[in-house]
């Protein structure tokens, strides 16, 4: 049975505890994580040792040869010297590939550190090395709308707090899945409240300016319940405040309402427990939401909505309309309250 790939959570434990291997791979389309398993190495040595023993080197700005040269020298007054490539992701494969030989065969006494981010990392030959010396390669994967409210209510919970649901889709809704500005919010909620405090929405509205009524959430909530009204007062706030909420994001969230819908239609099991494990929900909110709308929609007005949805984000990157998003959105929810299930 292979082993689990590494973690940005066991990397970091490693780090900490010491057990660093000779060589690391950091890739992939999500910047944060990279960027903070490489501070963590950047913390490894003392101040003294850093003197002569760490070296921080940019990809655009050295020669393969000069990164190596680097990796082969011997610590002074150290155990170890600790290298750290950033922006590898902007160079050419084939310059990347050259550091395989290096790769290969590593010193034991550096940790040798490549950063590639926000892209996977370019190399066949690097790549085989990497996989041959059984180097830790750990790729960073870009969060995606469904499982960033996870992530964010890990974090929040590392800082002592806790949150609702609602409060965690506003957070995403409101900022995004970009990791380095929700957590740099949650920063600052985690300094002005009290220790174990709740992030409610009233405390979002407050501290970080999303409307605890109109978001998208709200919508999502109003949409499962076929609530026109309610739908329609929350698009009035979106065309008031067009920078409240992205529309797109609001649309996939709407999206992932009723894929999960259609799935529940079709599962095998569906009862409460058949459901929570078929659509692996983490909460009996999600379930309660997903059976309002299938109270509310029959699995052809499900089919007919999925696919509008798709055909608003078709229209929305500019292609067969030259409406705004803002029109196409206010059209999209007329679609989708009066769905027949005629498509």
């Amino acid at each position: 049975m292979a082993a689990p790939a590494p973690s940005f959570e066991s990397i970091s434990r490693d780090i900490s505890q010491g057990r660093l291997a000779p060589v690391y791979l950091l890739h992939g389309e999500e910047g944060y994580y990279i960027d903070a398993l490489a501070h963590r190495f950047e913390n490894v040595l003392s101040e003294d040792e850093k003197v002569f023993n760490q070296y921080i080197l940019f990809a655009p700005d050295v020669e393969p040869g000069q990164v190596i040269d680097v990796c082969s020298r011997i610590p002074v007054m150290s155990d170890r010297q600790i290298v750290i490539l950033k922006e590898a992701q902007a160079i050419r494969a084939d310059k990347l590939n050259k550091l395989h030989a290096y790769v290969a065969n590593p010193v034991a006494t550096t940790v040798f550190v490549i950063c590639c981010r926000g892209a996977v990392a370019k190399g066949k030959d690097l790549m085989a090395a990497l996989k041959k010396t059984g180097a830790v390669v750990y790729e960073s994967k870009k969060i995606t709308d469904y499982n960033a409210p996870a992530l964010i209510g890990q974090y929040i919970r590392s800082k002592g707090l806790s949150a609702s649901q609602k409060a965690l889709e506003m957070l995403r809704d409101f900022i995004g899945t970009d990791l380095s500005r929700l957590y740099n919010e949650i920063d600052k909620l985690a300094a002005l409240l009290p220790e174990r405090a709740e992030v409610t929405p009233e405390v979002i509205e407050r501290n970080i300016g999303v409307s605890r009524e109109y978001n998208s959430f709200e919508l999502v909530d109003a949409v499962a319940a076929r609530d026109a009204a309610k739908v329609f007062r929350i698009l009035a706030y979106f065309r008031s405040n067009p920078k409240a909420v992205p529309l797109v994001m609001a649309a996939a969230s709407i999206f992932n309402l009723f894929a999960d819908v259609l799935t529940a239609y079709y599962a095998a099991d569906r009862s409460d427990s058949g459901l929570m494990a078929e659509l692996n929900l983490r909460n009996s909110f999600a379930l309660k939401r997903i059976r309002l709308a299938m109270s509310r929609y029959t699995a052809a007005q499900t089919v007919e909505i999925i696919s509008a949805i798709r055909n608003f984000d078709v229209q929305s990157k500019g292609v067969g309309s030259r409406q705004s998003d803002q029109m196409l959105f206010h059209d999209l929810m007329y679609h989708i309250l009066s769905a027949t299930g005629r498509l």
